[in-house]
């Protein structure tokens, strides 16, 4: 088991050693001949399950892998210190001790911690010396309606409190309406206020219409700087889907061959199995390569994903499913 999931460990987190994406000039005439034939993207995601079956030690591998690019995340209206302070404890140790050492591993992490605004110095405090990064979610998150100056604000003064990712949301309208140079705008100011830290531009895909606007909408910010695409904030009815994946991961492809620069890509919402992250995983491989598996390019958002790969982890060591509640994330 120790040799099959060598270099895990070494890589699991985000320390950038890539060109960070710069953006570049917004291209009109390349966002106008980006498309997006819809029924062969269904077809080819449903066989998508069924491309990559893992297992025994060669699954626990993956799901090893998994953990390393959770962005372990709480974002509810009753958050409170104590249950950002147990999510960071379970950052630290997202596997049972007992259950890694069986697997002849250690040191293992989540990829990030994320939490709104007003977490941002529990989350800090908590993860001191761990070297896990706290991602906090900004710009009036989820809908993105409040006024632009106080967006940009939010991303500031979250900066200032440690957080060294935002994940921005984006003013859908501007994709309903076409207003590409508005999307692009909004774009690149919210990554100048980033500074060092890091922003991943959720598109909220399933409020954009159609699979073409996720192409055009995840091209333009990728023009305007964003190091990191993302599908949606948790919050929608419609979160990551493979459909939605593949058409973002194809436009980080056509990105990096056209620029050179390494974009990320983060799939969140109603991801919460294990064989899912797995598909994923497979997919992130077949697309874009080995590079793309790391955390610095790939992170899951999500929560409860974390607990059924500890529960899939522990029926690989023992052979028997424990119930749910011996997995909690705090």
């Amino acid at each position: 088991m120790t040799d099959t999931v060598t270099n895990i460990q070494t890589a699991q987190l985000p320390q950038v050693h890539l060109a960070r994406n710069p953006g570049m000039a917004l291209d009109l005439d390349w966002v106008a001949r980006v498309q997006a034939n819809t029924s062969a993207i269904e077809r080819r995601a449903k066989t998508l399950p069924g491309r990559r079956s893992v297992k025994k030690e060669f699954q626990a591998a993956w799901l090893l892998k998994a953990v390393t690019c959770i962005d372990l995340t709480t974002l509810s209206g009753d958050d409170t210190a104590g249950r950002v302070r147990r999510l960071c404890a379970k950052a630290r140790q997202p596997v049972r001790a007992d259950i890694m050492d069986r697997l002849g591993m250690d040191g293992l992490t989540t990829g990030a911690v994320c939490v709104y605004h007003d977490m941002i110095p529990t989350a800090v405090s908590a993860l001191h010396g761990s070297g896990i990064p706290v991602a906090a979610v900004s710009t009036g998150f989820p809908a993105g309606l409040s006024p632009f100056h106080l967006r940009v604000a939010e991303i500031e003064e979250s900066v200032q409190l440690g957080a060294r990712e935002i994940d921005i949301v984006i003013s859908r309208r501007h994709v309903l309406t076409q207003n590409w140079q508005a999307l692009y705008d909004e774009m690149k100011e919210f990554r100048a206020a980033c500074g060092d830290a890091h922003v991943k531009a959720i598109l909220a895909t399933g409020e954009l219409g159609s699979l073409r606007n996720v192409a055009r909408a995840s091209l333009i910010c990728m023009m305007a700087g964003a190091d990191f695409i993302k599908t949606s904030t948790g919050k929608e009815s419609v979160n990551a889907t493979l459909p939605v994946s593949l058409v973002m991961i194809r436009a980080i492809r056509d990105y990096f061959d056209a620029t050179g620069y390494y974009v990320g890509y983060k799939p969140a919402g109603g991801i919460s199995k294990a064989k899912d992250a797995i598909t994923y995983l497979a997919l992130m491989k077949d697309e874009l390569g080995d590079r793309w598996l790391q955390p610095d390019l790939f992170r899951f958002g999500a929560s409860s994903l974390l607990n059924d790969i500890e529960r899939q982890l522990e029926h690989h060591v023992t052979g028997a499913y424990s119930a749910s509640y011996r997995h909690p994330m705090g």
